[in-house]
């Protein structure tokens, strides 16, 4: 036996029960249609001219029917005579190379055939200028050569700046459309200065290019659409604020003020930025963020197979697995950290050997004098809460709490014979 199973081999880990969460679910069930009746107003329609060449810029991010809500646009161009293709819109995310970028929306489902129309994807931008401030402001080269741009994304709270803008429509056009560059550029000053830079640099690209309109989406607790608008430029920076706000409203959240320990089964890319929601989590990358409860110990265990190899997020864990860093592609990890300036996240957690050791690990850590009295709790990812995993030092919280209800009996974990969960 090595050290650490010496040291581990009598923690205890406490009982666990399952608890349902309830969240408002109310969303849009005819998501193609009612963004179709939004795309046909008459504001939008006569933005749209025949033989129109159209840049759709389609980010990195998971967002709920995201195929669909890429193809009824492409359709709406097309009827209107216009000839659109999608621009992969993600800064550094694939590797920051043409091909990773491409290959990431295939991920998501946007490919040619899934959206009906051509993708052209490159690294390559053009400078449209720079803020006061010295910050040069770059554009993807296939969106800059085009009549027309328009920009999909979901609106949500980012997780690592506060600003009545955070992530949306107008980060989509600075940075993401901005590529590897433009996205490094944005970052150059730090999060400290997002909140200016992200509204500031989206504003000179809108003047200066034909953006057309955005598609802009707020998904719910259970990441479903409850709200898509379709927004001119003028309208971008008018209303972007309040669906904010409206983000904020929806945001799930795991209705703890103070965990000791925090088990978290995936992260990735594709469930975040940060691979876990640090709005969820109350972990944040920058101090320019905040939010969310007090957790002593993290413990994530493995990435999803989407985010193919980006561990981003796993150095602001306290405790992992070789699982997950088997399977970590540093190279793409690193281009992440060094594109957004804050590299603590793209750190290795301290790792152990399985599930269990990293869970008695985080237990052994968490400042409790009774092990089996730590108040721990489970998730799958930051995305699904609806059904999350609580010790049995929570309880009775559980039971009094009118958004949550146990609806199991106490159990242990079950481990298999490597000592990962079942």
């Amino acid at each position: 036996m090595g050290i650490l199973q010496e040291l581990l081999k009598d923690i205890p880990i406490p009982k666990m029960a399952k608890v349902k969460v309830h969240f408002d679910n109310h969303h849009i069930e005819d998501l193609g249609s009612e963004l179709w009746v939004k795309l046909q107003q008459e504001h939008i329609r006569q933005k749209v001219k025949p033989g129109m060449q159209i840049a759709v810029a389609v980010g990195s991010r998971g967002l709920d029917r995201i195929v669909e809500l890429t193809a009824v646009t492409v359709k709406a161009l097309k009827e209107a005579g216009a000839e659109p293709f999608i621009v992969p819109s993600m800064g550094s995310h694939g590797g920051a190379t043409a091909e990773g970028q491409r290959e990431v929306l295939a991920h998501l489902g946007v490919t040619e055939e899934s959206v009906g129309c051509e993708i052209r994807s490159s690294m390559e931008v053009v400078q449209l200028g720079e803020l006061p401030n010295g910050l040069p402001v770059y554009l993807d080269r296939y969106a800059a050569a085009a009549d027309g741009i328009v920009v999909i994304n979901r609106v949500k709270p980012h997780t690592a700046f506060r600003g009545p803008v955070e992530s949306g429509i107008m980060k989509m056009i600075s940075i993401g459309l901005g590529k590897q560059k433009g996205a490094e550029a944005c970052h150059q000053l730090g999060f400290k200065y997002m909140a200016e830079n992200v509204p500031a640099m989206a504003k000179l690209i809108m003047q200066q290019k034909p953006v057309l309109f955005g598609v802009a989406t707020v998904e719910n607790a259970f990441d479903k659409v409850a709200v898509v608008e379709v927004l001119t430029p003028e309208e971008i920076i008018a209303k972007e604020e309040n669906l904010q706000k409206k983000a904020k409203e929806l945001l799930p959240k795991l209705f703890f003020d103070q965990l000791e320990v925090l088990v978290i089964d995936q992260i990735g890319k594709n469930i975040s930025g940060d691979g876990m929601d640090p709005n969820i989590t109350g972990r944040y990358p920058t101090p320019y963020a905040h939010g969310g409860p007090d957790v002593n110990k993290i413990v994530v265990l493995d990435l999803t197979p989407q985010t193919e190899g980006n561990a981003n997020g796993v150095g602001t864990a306290d405790f992992t697995t070789q699982r997950l860093v088997d399977k970590t592609d540093l190279e793409v990890t690193y281009a992440n950290g060094l594109t957004s300036t804050v590299v603590a996240p793209t750190k290795i957690a301290t790792t152990l050997p399985n599930d269990r050791e990293a869970i008695q690990a985080a237990i052994k850590t968490c400042n409790v004098l009774d092990f089996n009295q730590a108040k721990l709790v489970r998730i799958k990812n930051t995305l699904v809460l609806g059904e999350i995993e609580v010790s049995e030092a929570l309880f009775d919280y559980v039971r009094e709490h009118p958004s949550m209800e146990l609806c199991s009996e106490p159990y242990d974990f079950s481990f298999d014979e490597h000592g990962n969960l079942i």
